[in-house]
């Protein structure tokens, strides 16, 4: 294929997983895959091997990247068959992150996939919200293995009433699932319609021309990293449960075009739920290496074919059921992320910026009003770190996180909360020749009885900055003014106020205008 025909095809299967959010966007329910834009979707082939992704959520789509070929390989797939699951063990992230499949059949021959992912805040978790501080994954919710939940076109009802009625609120549930469903329906038809018009051999040819499009540019940018060997040691706060000050340590081998992510040296699995299963680690370090690539990379495989990942069995990073892994998926992914920036600016420094507030600050609610339950998931933006190009930006979702922040409004008409105060946390970035960007202040106050919980991470140990910037301001939160661990249980009385303050990005650069290392966590 020459260079026009081959961006073409990049656009228009591209394009098909931006249709696929947009009928999910706009038939979903809840609020939290509405108006927060927590799904991705993606196109695979006929292995399971990633062809496109719209710019949704890094997180998602970098796991369903490294694991959907394991999925797609337990099924005889048929026309009109949809497979369910959210198994972190089985090709999922955490419990809230239900998957959705669909494959694409033309001329009776299987041609590849489509899928959802979406965050629902209810998955019938032993908190409102489904963030529990959990010790093992049964805690966290309905456990779905993939799972057929249409055969041929019809509805395997079971299936689908065994994954809803675990919910509080079935009825919400359906709606969500019945979004999903129609997004990747909707993917399916697109993709057919782009198969029929190219045909089958032409299609096929076209994916394997991505793919060595793909592995091209990614080679391209690891020679302009030096070949070396780059570590650093970052720490997590806490996982909820005691344990304190868990390290993450990442070594990077860089040879030519290749190149080995080692973490050995992490921490052992830990009892709370800031465990990951390696998809997720996996997700972290393509996002990072993503970065690099020319914006013109297209989404596939062939983008992380030459990206080696290895995390020791049983570690942080590789946990082993029947580990929780609530907050990995949200929390630790996000330190990944630093640990690896940090490696890598011992080779690029120009290239890396300081660390960004690095939480996606988890608050999780849920009660009873008007004799029907609700639960509320949301992530609270934070500071950007600062680099060589320019300041951090401000109030922004950083690295694995690509949602928004609720609508006070959308949030007040779907729930019984009040926004007292949201506004940028003034002072809160790192000081720096380039200063980080500051955080956010956001005050709920309850208006009915409710609980829930607030998993959160850089309370402890700041965003750091690099070449003699400063580190950004931690986070704080705090209910009627009292101050609460960065992990804890909430139990709201009406008229009761907690406030979360997001860290501040980390500066770059010492106000001189000096240079020097990165500086760790």
């Amino acid at each position: 294929m020459d260079a026009v025909e081959l961006a073409v095809f990049s656009s228009r299967v591209s394009a098909v997983c931006e249709e696929m959010g947009a009928v999910l966007r706009r038939t979903a329910f809840s609020p939290n895959i509405r108006d927060r834009l927590d799904f991705s979707c993606a196109v695979f082939d006929a292995d399971g091997a990633l062809v496109a992704q719209a710019a949704h959520i890094p997180v998602h789509l970098g796991s369903m990247a490294y694991a959907m070929s394991e999925v797609v390989r337990r099924f005889d797939w048929a026309p009109g068959d949809v497979v369910a699951f959210n198994d972190p063990f089985l090709g999922g992230t955490h419990l809230p992150d239900v998957t959705l499949v669909a494959p694409l059949f033309h001329e009776q021959r299987l041609v590849g996939f489509t899928a959802s992912r979406a965050h629902h805040a209810d998955v019938g978790a032993s908190s409102p919200g489904s963030m529990p501080l959990s010790r093992t994954l049964e805690e966290e919710g309905v456990i779905i293995p993939p799972t057929r939940i249409h055969h041929a076109g019809s509805a395997v009802s079971e299936e689908l009433a065994g994954i809803t009625g675990a919910t509080r609120n079935p009825r919400r549930s359906e709606a969500d699932l019945a979004a999903q469903l129609s997004s990747v329906r909707s993917g399916v038809r697109r993709l057919g319609e782009l198969v029929e018009r190219l045909g089958l051999a032409r299609y096929t040819e076209a994916i394997a021309a991505i793919n060595t499009y793909a592995a091209r540019l990614v080679g391209e940018t690891l020679r302009q990293v030096p070949d070396g060997y780059y570590t650093f040691r970052d720490l997590l706060d806490d996982d909820g449960q005691g344990c304190t000050d868990l390290p993450i340590q990442v070594s990077i081998r860089v040879s030519g075009e290749q190149v080995c992510v080692d973490f050995a040296g992490t921490a052992e699995q830990t009892a709370g739920n800031v465990n990951c299963p390696l998809p997720v680690t996996a997700a972290a370090v393509y996002y990072v290496f993503r970065c690099l690539m020319p914006a013109q990379t297209p989404a596939c495989a062939g983008a992380f074919s030459p990206i080696l990942i290895q995390a020791p069995s049983g570690c942080l990073l590789n946990a082993r059921r029947p580990a929780a892994v609530a907050a990995g998926n949200v929390e630790t992914s996000t330190r990944v992320v630093d640990a690896v920036c940090g490696a890598l600016a011992e080779a690029i420094p120009d290239r890396i910026p300081a660390a960004s507030h690095g939480s996606m600050n988890n608050v999780a609610l849920g009660g009873t009003a008007a004799g029907e339950a609700w639960d509320y998931y949301e992530t609270i933006a934070g500071g950007a770190g600062a680099s060589a190009r320019g300041p951090g930006r401000s109030a922004i979702h950083t690295h694995m996180t690509n949602t928004l922040n609720t609508p006070v409004e959308a949030l007040e008409m779907a729930y019984p909360l009040r926004i007292r105060r949201y506004a940028i946390r003034r002072g809160s970035g790192g000081s720096g020749h380039h200063p980080g960007g500051d955080g956010v202040v956001r005050e709920y106050e309850a208006l009915a009885p409710a609980s829930g919980t607030l998993i959160t991470e850089r309370r402890r140990h700041a965003p750091w900055g690099r070449s003699g910037g400063s580190p950004g301001s931690s986070g704080v939160n705090a209910l009627d003014g009292t101050s609460l661990p960065g992990k804890t249980a909430l139990d709201l009385a009406p008229g009761d106020r907690f406030t979360l303050e997001s860290a501040g990005g980390g500066g770059w650069g010492s106000e001189a205008g000096t240079k020097g290392a990165a500086q760790g966590g």
